[in-house]
């Protein structure tokens, strides 16, 4: 096989249970499906070995989270031409990897793609952690084509068009594995949020291009893991998004973003306290705590990485069209406005 499709698992016995079986039928003999267990608890392995004994499985010593686990899983695939990151709270459907697969055999020049993320409990919607296609503002700031923060478009067919994006969702990220460990594969320190952003980067900056395919399509329940309400998540997203900028900015940005967004950050966590969210706001702090502490090791990493010009960064600033000028949409951001 060319493809190995591989499922993270912590403590996900009840997602294994319902999306499992549908993964496996729909990859017959076209991707090898591989099971990663980050030590879990629950008995996902036993359950795995019970029922599905013909499926591979990679048992790790402990949690390693989403970034360093799938580099520790995927060390030991070394057979294969492509990997699909699979999250295993998706839901996948018939001829979710061919369409995928044969746009990425055509253009080499591709080495990340997606398919459509549609949520599913509200089936006619995008999935907030990647909709049509991913992307970032110049400070950072993530969206995507089918969701602007927490406007979440309806799926009209507005976003059946082949797309080069920014960044490819984890949820459900096809990469060509040769691209991948060129790059230095993810980011491990990050454990787990904007993993797959910080990855996408470093690939466009080695002329790579991240795409979304349409004719493909998987629907993702969300927060499987971490609920989105959750401080840890706050922390890990408020952390890894400082971190993400710092490794990958260009030498004359560097300074100016970092300090609007201790600002902008800022004022997050005032508006988490006020909310009454004082664990959020301690989230905050945290976040930029680590990055201070540990600006050493991330001054290594940014002097490691191939620093170019990258395409598709939205060149004003999504927090403002969002909520000033009530941009609700992403087709209602111009095309002139992303670097190209």
């Amino acid at each position: 096989m060319r493809v190995a499709v591989v499922i993270l698992n912590w403590n996900g016995k009840k997602f294994l249970e319902q999306f499992l079986p549908k993964v496996i039928e729909t990859c017959s003999g076209i991707a090898d499906v591989v099971i990663a267990d980050n030590a879990s608890s629950d008995d996902s392995v036993t359950f795995i070995s019970s029922s599905f004994p013909t499926v591979k499985t990679i048992k790790l010593d402990r949690n390693w989270g989403f970034a360093e686990g799938y580099n520790k899983a995927l060390q030991q695939l070394t057979t294969y031409e492509y990997y699909v990151l699979l999250n295993s709270d998706i839901e996948v459907t018939p001829n979710w990897i061919q369409p995928v697969i044969e746009f990425m055999d055509k253009n080499a020049d591709y080495a990340a793609c997606q398919p459509k993320l549609l949520s599913y409990y509200e089936r006619d919607k995008f999935e907030y952690a990647g909709a049509a296609g991913g992307f970032i503002d110049h400070l950072g700031y993530p969206f995507c084509r089918g969701r602007i923060f927490q406007n979440i478009e309806t799926d009209n067919g507005q976003y059946d068009d082949y797309a080069e994006i920014f960044w490819a969702t984890g949820a459900c990220m096809f990469v060509r594995a040769n691209a991948f460990w060129k790059v230095g594969g993810l980011d491990g320190d990050f454990f787990a949020h904007m993993e797959e952003i910080d990855l996408c980067w470093r690939l466009k900056k080695n002329n790579y291009k991240i795409g979304y395919c349409p004719d493909s399509v998987v629907y993702h329940i969300g927060g499987g893991t971490l609920p989105k309400s959750s401080s840890r998540k706050t922390y890990l997203n408020m952390r890894n998004n400082i971190m993400m900028l710092y490794k990958n900015l260009p030498d004359g940005k560097v300074s100016i973003v970092l300090f609007t967004r201790w600002f902008l950050d800022f004022v997050a966590s005032i508006k988490f306290l006020v909310d009454g969210g004082f664990s959020d706001l301690w989230a905050v702090i945290r976040g930029h705590l680590y990055f201070i502490r540990h600006l050493r090791s991330l001054k290594a990493k940014r002097k490691a990485i191939k620093h170019a010009h990258v395409t598709n960064i939205y060149k004003k600033s999504i927090v403002m069209k969002h909520y000033l000028c009530r941009i609700k949409k992403f087709s209602e951001l111009s095309d002139k406005d992303f670097t190209r």
